[in-house]
This record gives structure tokens, sequence and C-alpha cells, in this order.
């Protein structure tokens, strides 16, 4: 391939510390394995535009309603648009029509949906439950007609980039023309545009200028960089927006957690699961950090005997069983299926038509350790 057939360039955002993005395709004309593994990671699916590619759910008539106790939804399909028709049980009970414009969740356990009204950005009630195949009231939501505004702590762990029209990141007026759907190259290494520029003038120069190598971080500097999003709500603004943040600095200077300072960590929707890793014997008994076990290029799900590996790169098995008196253990079992077990969430319950309970989503634990 030509370089004149790769994508120019173009500034598509500026972060607030001045740095351009580009376009995430711009990262295949050096690094095409990398991008190709990249795209099919969780992390680069979290957001979309809510097309027929990306949107799961059951549109046909008869399963595409959800009852709820102050309103009516139903999901239609018109042309290659999706609609939610709310319709309130009180007061005044006009049909209102949202549009689903950006798809939210990779669809593993499911997805939420965003509409844009004029350059205003809302969740919509209903989201998808893929364990069920079933549509289902929002986390959290009330079960009357509601939509919930979307500020940058919303979006900042589900986009690369938003430019809010308030710089605190409060509000929920947006440019659309600035919003960089998926997590990409640019939220853990930096705008790049710099670089891009550097390298297609300097083709022969293999040493990478202008972004950030995480060989070259702290410890702490490598889990900030996922803290930002793993490690709880970080709703506590010190510096900034939520935006501000650039992996490479460190996260306290920007923002906190409210739990921080709880010792006693519960693991939840929004969960702390980086206050949870850092309570483990494993993480306090070594100098590992998030990439040791995960590859955030890759999408490891369902890979157990790939996190086995990791397990068994400081665990001998033998060793194991000389300390246990029962349950005799093998290279070949699912090691976190015991030490990192699924927790139903106290707080992500999901009402489902037809069902008076609700539903929890499961969520796994980053507390490792010995469990019944």
């Amino acid at each position: 391939m030509k370089i004149s057939e790769y994508l120019e360039p173009v500034a598509v955002a500026t972060h607030y510390n001045g740095d351009n993005f580009v376009d995430a395709q711009t990262c295949v004309e050096c690094h095409a394995d990398i991008y190709k593994s990249h795209i099919e990671t969780a992390h680069y699916n979290t957001s979309a535009i809510a097309d027929e590619e990306h949107v799961k759910g059951v549109f046909k008539e008869g399963l595409n309603a959800l009852n709820l106790k102050g309103v009516r939804l139903k999901m239609i399909k018109d042309g290659h648009q999706f609609f939610q028709l709310s319709k309130p049980k009180f007061g005044d009970t006009t049909v209102v029509k949202s549009e689903l414009d950006i798809v939210i969740g990779s669809g593993v356990k499911g997805q939420s949906y965003l509409s844009w009204e004029n350059n205003q950005l809302n969740q919509i009630q209903v989201s998808y439950f893929e364990p069920t195949n079933a549509w289902v009231n929002s986390p959290n939501f009330p079960d009357y007609a509601f939509r919930r505004p979307v500020d940058d702590n919303c979006l900042k762990c589900h986009v690369t980039f938003a430019q809010n029209e308030n710089e605190s990141g409060n509000g929920n007026v947006y440019n659309r023309n600035k919003l960089l759907l998926g997590i990409d190259c640019q939220r853990c290494h930096g705008p790049l545009e710099k670089h891009v520029v550097h390298h297609r003038a300097n083709p022969n120069e293999v040493e990478g200028v202008y972004v950030d190598s995480y060989s070259d971080y702290t410890r702490q500097q490598r889990l900030d960089a996922c803290a930002v999003c793993h490690s709880g709500l970080q709703a506590q603004q010190v510096k900034g927006n939520p935006f501000s943040f650039i992996a490479g600095d460190t996260l306290s200077k920007y923002s906190k957690n409210y739990q921080n300072y709880n010792r006693n960590l519960k693991l939840d929707v929004h969960g702390n699961q980086m206050g949870l890793l850092s309570e483990s014997e494993c993480f306090v008994n070594s100098k590992m950090d998030c990439i040791t076990c995960h590859n955030p290029h890759e999408n490891e799900r369902g890979k157990h005997h790939s996190f086995n590996a990791k397990c068994l790169s400081c665990h001998a098995t033998q060793d194991i069983n000389a300390q246990v008196e029962i349950n005799n253990h093998t290279d070949s079992q699912n090691c976190i299926s015991c030490h990192m077990p699924l927790f139903p969430s106290n707080v992500m319950k999901l009402s489902v038509a037809g069902q008076e309970d609700e539903i929890p989503v499961y969520i796994r634990t980053h507390l490792i350790g010995v469990y019944d």
C-alpha cells in the first residue's frame, strides 16, 4: 500500500493540553497488526454509532416492548434507524420518540443508548440485557418515564475524547464533530498528530517520538492509566475536567474517588477494581500492575488459559498442592473462576418485562483471594 493511500493526519479534535487527535485508522499505517486486534476489544467497542452493525436487541413485534409501572416503552426500527417510543401512564401521556444515536457498551453483558436532542446528549430509558436477550429498564433508572443527561463523568470511560460546551464537563451539550467514539489508541498513548507527522517525515526512524511509552512509566503511572476508569467513579474533580488527565500523568492531581479512603471496598457497578486489586496479596507482595495480566491490545475475554499462564508464572501448581489439603490443582484449571469469582451487583439490577424480581448483573471481582 502506498503512503498516499493512508489517511492524512488531519486533526479531528484538540485536547485541553493543546495536542491534536487524529483519526484512529491513521495508526494502521505502521501498526496494522496491533490495530487489527485492538478493534476486537471491549475497550474499542465500548461506544459506537447506533447502526445495524452495532445495535443489539429484538425489534420484532411482541418482543420489542417493556411495560413498567409508570411508562410503556417500545423499540422500533424504521429503515436503517432505531427508535424508542415512550408513553407515560399518568399525567401527560404524549408518546415521545427518541432516536438511538450512540451505543454504549460492547454488548458482552448488554448495551445502553444515547440520543441527541439538538446538541444535548441524553441516555434513554431502555437498555439491552444480553443474558436474557431482552429489553430492560436502564440501570438505576426509575420505573416512570425518564431520560438522563450525559456529562463527561458518564462519557469519559466510553469515548476517547468529547468536547463539552461547559469546560468543567458538567453539562451535556457537546460538539458532535469532536466526539471520538470507542477507546482507541490515543486514549492510552495520548493525542498523536505530532507523532504521525514526525514519522511520516522520518520513515526510517524506528523509535517512537511524540508518543507515550508505558515502559518508561513508573508503576503508579501505569496503574493510573487504567485507574482513571477502573477505580470507581472518580467523581471528585480536583483539576480540569474528566478528560484532562492523560496516561503518564498522576491521576490524583486531577480526580479522586469518594471511596478511596474506605478500606471496606465492595464490588459494584462502576466499582473500584483498582482498589480491590491493591488489597490483594498478589499485588501487595509483587510489582504487578494491570498489564501484568491484561494485554489491552487484544480481546482476552474467555481465554482462561492465557490468564492461567499469568497465574502460573508466579504460582507453581506443585507448591500450591503441597500447602492445601483439598482441591488438587492442575495447570489446566480456570484459576480466576475460583480466585476472582463473579458476584451479583447490589446496585446494577435490571427490570425485565414479565418478571417481578429484578435481575442483578454479575461482575468479576479483582480482589484476588481464596473464596468458599
